[in-house]
């Protein structure tokens, strides 16, 4: 192993796609609009200059190799790469990866790892995963443009892999800040009838911390690191994983959370913060005493209903009728006037609403997210489901111009979800009810970690 050969495997494993010639592959680098020749010719003038003068120096010397590239309007780079592949697969098959295919997608960097001995080896090869998976658009920050992050974006469903990624950036003191796991918890988070929620995996590391102990080979990501960092006005620190505090929020029981894809030490568990699927993978970095304290009071954080379904009254009609304990309620309808729930929502924002005591009832501030859908949806203001522009200030508008603004709420007679309407489009919004979701759950006897929610009935509520 050298620094250029630990670079290249970095580059292969990221974006490497091997089909069936055997003296042909590609790397992928699925740069979107950041790398479009389109939006930004200067910057795709730069990458084609990375690729032939770092790039294929490499892999001629490497591994005898010639380089050549494709570029796609939609901003997606392939290095075509040509030659007697022998010597490359037999690296590959040494460190038991197998030349098939999206390699990212079922790979084990184990034994790559084992042979990185030094910072430097581990810091060319994760270039090689930087220049290839990891997003630096502006977009990608948290929170706020003080908290730039790099982010490294992985297809598939190789849990195993994310978790080699993340203990060797803890390595170089690279400490992820947050990963969302490819699971429909994570990326379906309040709606149990979203279907696509296979988006991948991202592990977002910060990048002023990226930027001074990691390492890119493309003078392009480089240079957008360093613009991306004049966006903050601070040093932000990150501290190792296990001293990290979690802050849970609910997320809904989804009927995926037993799908074949998922390894079957994730399937079939609900999961409410990404460092609990850390907890259930058993990584040494996670902070098991904050894990521990959420599952101690897990039933706050998991709703067996949806949290937030937005869509027209037709769809929202179709659940209702293929869910017999929704389609089995008694309705009190009520017309109620958008001014009255917004003055409360400004005096408490945490209200909840026709519950019977005050840890029971239909969050307000999800009633309000319903209604800047609904009256976006009047206004023809939505992207998808997505109402544009700020809810309070949509709120505040249109009250000035119609003060007497009221939707139709239909509120069971029990806590199963309540509807919201405009005639035209309608929102499901779940209940929290913890003393009774407390009896869905049960624990993993092999695991401590993995919960298990079961279906919720009648006889429950």
């Amino acid at each position: 192993m050298n620094s250029d050969k630990a670079y290249l495997l970095g580059l292969v494993i990221g974006g490497g796609i091997f089909g069936n010639a055997e003296d042909t592959f590609i790397v992928k680098l699925p740069y979107k609009k950041w790398g479009s020749y389109i939006q930004n010719p200067g910057r795709a003038g730069d990458i084609a200059q990375n690729i032939l003068k770092v790039v294929s120096p490499m892999f001629r010397t490497i591994y005898g190799l010639n380089i050549s590239y494709q570029t796609y309007e939609g901003g997606t780079w392939n290095i075509l790469c040509e030659g007697d592949l022998t010597s490359l697969i037999n690296d590959l098959n040494h460190y038991g990866i197998s030349p098939t295919g999206e390699i990212k997608r079922n790979v084990s960097i184990e034994k790559i790892v084992n042979e990185l001995i030094d910072n430097n080896l581990k810091r060319r090869f994760i270039a090689g995963l930087a220049d290839t998976i990891g997003s630096l658009t502006p977009s990608q920050r948290r929170f706020t443009d003080d908290n730039q992050i790099i982010s490294f974006e992985i297809s598939g469903m190789c849990y195993n892999f994310v978790c080699q990624v993340c203990r060797l950036l803890h390595s170089i003191k690279c400490y992820p800040d947050q990963i969302a796991w490819n699971h429909p918890n994570l990326h379906a988070s309040s709606n149990p009838y979203f279907k696509q929620w296979k988006k991948g995996f991202k592990v977002r590391v910060k990048l002023d911390q990226y930027a001074q102990f990691g390492a890119y080979a493309f003078t392009t990501k480089a240079e957008s690191s360093a613009e991306n960092l004049l966006l903050q006005d601070s040093i932000v620190d990150s501290e190792p994983c296990k001293q990290h505090r979690i802050n849970a929020s609910a997320s809904c029981v989804h009927p995926d959370e037993d799908s074949r894809l998922l390894p079957p030490e994730i399937r079939g568990g609900h999961y409410i913060h990404n460092r609990h699927v850390c907890a259930v993978l058993r990584c040494e970095h996670t902070p098991y005493d904050e894990v521990r304290r959420i599952l101690n009071e897990s039933e706050k954080y998991i709703n067996p209903f949806p949290i937030i379904v937005k869509d027209k009254t037709m769809n929202i009609e179709g659940i209702i009728d293929k869910t017999p304990l929704f389609k089995n309620r008694k309705y009190n309808i009520q017309n109620l006037l958008v001014s009255g729930l917004y003055e409360k929502y400004k005096k408490d924002t945490h209200l909840l609403l026709f519950g019977d005591s005050n840890t029971t009832g239909y969050p307000l501030n999800e009633v309000m997210q319903g209604i800047h859908y609904l009256i976006s949806a009047q206004n023809g203001n939505l992207r998808g489901d997505r109402p544009i522009g700020s809810y309070k200030k949509t709120i505040e508008t249109t009250l000035s111009f119609s003060p007497e603004i009221s939707f139709e709420f239909k509120i069971p007679d029990l806590l199963t979800p309540l509807i919201i309407s405009n005639g035209t489009h309608s929102v499901l919004i779940g209940a929290k009810n913890p003393s009774v979701y407390k009896k869905l759950i049960s624990f993993d006897i092999h695991n401590p970690y993995k919960i298990f929610v079961r279906n919720i009935t009648e006889t429950d509520l």
